[in-house]
């Protein structure tokens, strides 16, 4: 039994809102709340209970804010445990001085996410809900924010309950083989039996795992490296997905000396979009390092926006960034659309043609994506 008192604030408090939650769980939580608490005696009321009034400073008899009180009674709350919520104004300097009432009176402060600990020790959620929780709490797109709901739900919870009695069965039907074989009843296990059963639940894990790939990628944003030599227009692509001079652009080569990037939202995925210098063999000690760090994160990235340049002709660079990108998710742009084109496409398969000058193809990119 977690016998301490927690407290803390349970809204953003980076700017000043309408309202504020500081929310308090533990043994002592009605007791504390009702210590500051000028209204409805808090120990002789319901659970599930609004209640107005005004929090003041014992000492001094001097009202801090006029507030709403949410009563909750273990174990019907969200820690299991006794819950206040005090809904005050949303101005950040009052919610800290209800804050630390409630501290100087026996509360300790909450660490990030204890609250959700506290609801996982007592049972009231497992821990892919508590996962599902900071999810939601950070989704940076709606198929994220979607996922993390499924979790929340118990999907993943549904999905792993599944797996174990699948492999439960196998494993009873393969004991009471080695313990009982005189039994006529009991489906005799062997290779041809057992095999399948096993596949089957390797499949279902495969799957899985994969499901959680996509999951996370979701969740944390694909890694998307703009990959050319220098000046084909990567900067200015990475300007034109995020909608803003993200990076310096000039008809310098090799501008770009090391990595910039941003985060974008396109069709509900996130993308986490890495504009890298140019790479091409050079002497310069400072772009070589540049270079250098492209290729790595050419290996790293999860997908791949190999762009070319469409009014010159394919250059032996270009070809082995073909070459190295092949095998990878990537998306070939050949740039500079409003040039007289130049490059041969016959060895392409799929491309798409845009111009940074007059934005086009930036949608037909965007879908691809």
């Amino acid at each position: 039994m977690i016998s301490d008192t927690i407290a803390a604030i349970a809204t953003g408090i980076a700017g000043t809102g309408a309202i504020s939650i500081i929310r308090v769980s533990g043994t002592e939580a009605i007791d504390i709340v009702n210590k500051i608490f000028k209204g409805k005696n808090l120990i002789t009321q319901e659970s599930h209970t609004i209640h107005y009034g005004r929090i003041i400073c014992p000492e001094t008899c001097v009202i801090i804010d006029e507030v709403l009180v949410m009563l909750m009674r273990r174990p019907r709350s969200f820690t299991t445990e006794d819950v206040v919520e005090i809904n005050c104004h949303g101005g950040a300097f009052v919610t800290q001085q209800i804050l630390e009432l409630i501290l100087t009176f026996g509360a300790r402060h909450a660490y990030a996410g204890e609250f959700s600990k506290r609801a996982f020790l007592n049972g009231r959620i497992d821990l892919t809900k508590a996962e599902a929780i900071m999810d939601i709490i950070e989704a940076k797109s709606s198929h994220a924010l979607n996922l993390a709901i499924g979790s929340l739900d118990g999907k993943v919870t549904k999905l792993i309950n599944e797996l174990r009695q699948d492999i439960l069965n196998i494993i009873a039907h393969i004991e009471v083989n080695i313990d009982y074989p005189e039994y006529d009843d009991v489906e005799i296990m062997t290779n041809d039996t057992l095999l399948p059963k096993s596949l089957a639940v390797r499949e279902k894990m495969r799957k899985l795992l994969q499901t959680a790939k996509t999951g996370q990628l979701l969740k944390n944003g694909i890694k998307t490296a703009i990959i050319g030599r220098p000046n084909v227009g990567k900067s200015s692509l990475l300007n034109q997905l995020m909608r803003e001079e993200k990076a310096i652009v000039t008809n310098i080569a090799g501008t770009t000396r090391d990595t910039v990037e941003g985060f974008v939202n396109i069709g509900g995925l996130t993308l986490n979009l890495i504009d890298t210098a140019g790479i091409r063999q050079t002497t310069d000690v400072i772009e070589l390092i540049g270079v250098e760090k492209s290729k790595k994160i050419l290996e790293n990235a999860e997908l791949i926006l190999l762009v070319l340049d469409s009014s010159e002709l394919l250059t032996a660079e270009d070809t082995e960034l073909l070459k190295l990108t092949e095998n990878k998710n990537r998306i070939i742009i050949l740039n500079k659309s409003d040039l007289n084109q130049k490059i041969s496409t016959s060895n392409l398969s799929s491309f798409v043609s845009t111009s940074m000058i007059d934005n086009s193809g930036i949608t037909q990119l965007e879908n691809d994506i």
